[in-house]
């Protein structure tokens, strides 16, 4: 009775045993196609399996708002499930092991080669299947067949369930999603876009001299992709292969999901190729932020072909044939009076023949064009050329302004824009010297189009006001503006004597009260402000705040329909609005006759201007 316990114990102590050796020996064999002799074999045997290839679109899913990416949807399986059914099996076997301990002997366990879908959800878990040849209990094998049957059909409609509740819950995250930012027409170009970057993120895993037969078919991929893709923009523009090419790359995908299965590592090296690529875009962006500013300072070859032209067909003319008809009407009061100050002679051929165009009393119009020495020859002979109906126009020089003050100090500026340093841009706080004549002008920045007819201005009730103009103290808006974006409310002086919530207003097309002006005295008010700027930083470069504090709390607010801003740098401006507007402006570094002008926009200011003209024509000038 002893001897038959004593056997009976070595009996389980030897299966024990047993139980715990075999696995580590399949293990240790299966673990050799991960060594560094067998990862080749590895790679080219998954090359050779089918996998599924149905495209998983990175731009199905949200970007990314933290830091961590975004995974799919996919079914995942708790620990505990696994470690519950396996604990179940394990009884199982335990008790029938126990119930037959007598019958047990040893055999050759066969190799599971049943079906390789099964083979494939294995994998998918982690596990592998076992390739060599393991002893057991031949008596006990069916048996233990049955339970794991039983337990892995179990395992297989809980699978079922959990595939079905993601991707119903992946078709209603897909669902609810806006379609029109794709608009429903590019999601395969999307799709193939996001195939190839990942195949080049997978790229990025493999060391620089790898020659694998996996490396070689991921290129291969890239390049049909690309070539596919072309310029393709919406679905309609691909080729029938595309198609074909995108289930060849997915399963070029799935075999390098396989070799390279760390998600961690796949989310930092796609991570990581995002910040290059937005590195790569922000130093494109200040690369073209510098050449439109560059192209903005610069004047063109037309231009200067014209205006050299133009001032060599002015000399060569008689003295007593370069004077400008009606020049009689000039000093007047009771006409209206237009001022421009420009050193361009197409821009201000557009101001004028705009205003005029749409005059209804064209022969009230006067108009005030005051220039440069260098530029001086060329306007005139261009209105000797084009005289602007029955509207009359008299050309000044700055030079033959004895009493311009010789201590402006905006030269002082290092900027290098021309809008900061121009004498012409300041001439502005001088109109009543300019005109001493005149009780009534309207000033118009030579960017800017006449839509409208302007003789309502002149009836307009100032309230004592020296100025009006349109406001752009109204937020939300492109042109919106505060006191204290331009002006240091930090110094005393500031902060004591003006609102930082006043109303701020725009140059460009102002009306001014030149008697109210000359009443307040304010051409000495703006002398104050620019020596004591002069001494300490008061405000930014520029005149538009040296106006705010000029003309500070007399200035009228116009209604917004009479001047429409932004067409030099806001893209969005409504076109409506635009129509309505009586007078619009360019305002910003895209002017209408650079190339880097608004397309949608140029059209309101080339209508004014013929381009057939033969001297334009000359100089290669173009609508």
């Amino acid at each position: 009775m002893n001897h038959s316990r004593r056997w009976q114990r070595t009996l389980i102590l030897a299966l024990l045993s047993l139980s715990v050796v075999a696995p580590l020996v399949f293990v240790s064999h299966r673990l050799k196609a991960f060594t560094s002799d067998g990862r080749q074999g590895f790679l080219d045997e998954l090359s050779s399996v089918t996998y599924r290839t149905d495209p998983l679109r990175l731009n199905a899913i949200e970007q990314e708002d933290a830091e961590e990416l975004e995974e799919p949807q996919q079914v995942v399986y708790k620990e505990n499930d696994f470690g519950s059914k396996n604990s179940y099996i394990s009884q199982k076997i335990n008790e029938l092991v126990e119930s037959t301990i007598e019958g047990y002997r040893n055999n050759n366990l066969e190799r599971n080669e049943s079906d390789h879908g099964k083979r494939q959800e294995a994998q998918k878990k982690g596990l592998f299947f076992m390739d060599g040849d393991e002893k057991i209990f031949n008596s006990t094998v069916a048996q233990i067949q049955n339970i794991h049957t039983q337990s892995q059909s179990m395992t297989d409609e809980n699978e079922f369930a959990d595939k079905q509740s993601s991707q119903q819950a992946f078709q209603r995250h897909q669902s609810s999603r806006p379609q029109s930012r794709r608009g429903g027409t590019n999601q395969k170009v999307l799709a193939i876009k996001d195939q190839i970057i990942r195949a080049k993120a997978y790229l990025g895993f493999a060391p620089p001299s790898s020659n694998s037969h996996l490396v070689k078919d991921l290129k291969c991929r890239i390049k049909e992709m690309e070539r596919a893709l072309g310029e393709a923009t919406k679905d309609s523009d691909l080729s029938r292969s595309a198609l074909q090419k995108m289930r060849h790359m997915e399963a070029s995908l799935s075999k390098a999901n396989r070799a390279f299965p760390d998600c961690t590592s796949m989310a930092a090296k796609l991570r990581a190729m995002n910040h290059n690529a937005e590195d790569q875009v922000r130093s494109q962006q200040q690369q073209a932020t510098y050449l439109v500013h560059l192209a903005a300072r610069t004047t063109p070859k037309g231009l200067h072909c014209l205006s050299m032209k133009l001032t060599a067909d002015y000399f060569a003319l008689r003295p007593e044939d370069r004077n400008l008809p009606d020049e009689n009407k000039i000093h007047d009061p009771n006409l209206h009076h237009y001022a421009v100050f420009t050193d361009n002679v197409l821009a201000c051929a557009v101001v004028v023949n705009s205003t005029v165009f749409n005059a209804k009393k064209q022969e009230k119009l006067v108009f005030h064009v005051v220039t440069n020495s260098l530029n001086f020859p060329a306007i005139r002979m261009w209105f000797l050329l084009n005289p602007p109906g029955k509207a009359t126009v008299h050309i000044q020089s700055i030079e033959n302004f004895e009493w311009f003050p010789k201590y402006n100090t905006f030269k002082e500026h290092t900027s290098s824009d021309p809008r900061y340093t121009s004498e012409l841009n300041f001439l502005r706080f001088y109109l009543p010297d300019i005109f001493p004549t005149l009780n009534k002008i309207l000033l118009f920045d030579h960017d800017v189009v006449v839509q409208k007819d302007l003789s309502g201005l002149w009836n307009v009730n100032m309230k004592g006001k020296v100025i009006a103009a349109v406001g752009t103290c109204q937020e939300g808006e492109t042109s919106f503006h505060r006191m204290d974006m331009f002006i240091n409310f930090s110094d005393p002086f500031i902060a004591k004597k003006f609102d930082v919530k006043a109303c701020t207003w725009a140059f460009g097309m102002n009306f001014f009260d030149l008697q109210q002006w000359r009443r307040h005295n304010l051409t000495d008010l703006y002398h104050k402000y620019l020596r004591m700027g002069s001494k300490r930083p008061l405000w930014e470069i520029g005149s538009l705040p040296l106006g705010w504090l000029t003309f500070y709390n007399k200035t009228m607010v116009l209604d917004r329909r009479w001047h429409i801003l932004g067409l030099g740098y806001d893209s969005g401006v409504d076109r409506n609005e635009i129509e309505r507007a009586a007078v619009i402006h360019y305002d910003g570094i895209r002017k209408p006759w650079l190339d880097i002008a608004m397309g949608r926009y140029r059209n309101y200011w080339t209508q004014y201007m013929k381009f057939d003209h033969p001297i334009l024509q000359r100089c290669n000038l173009q609508a």
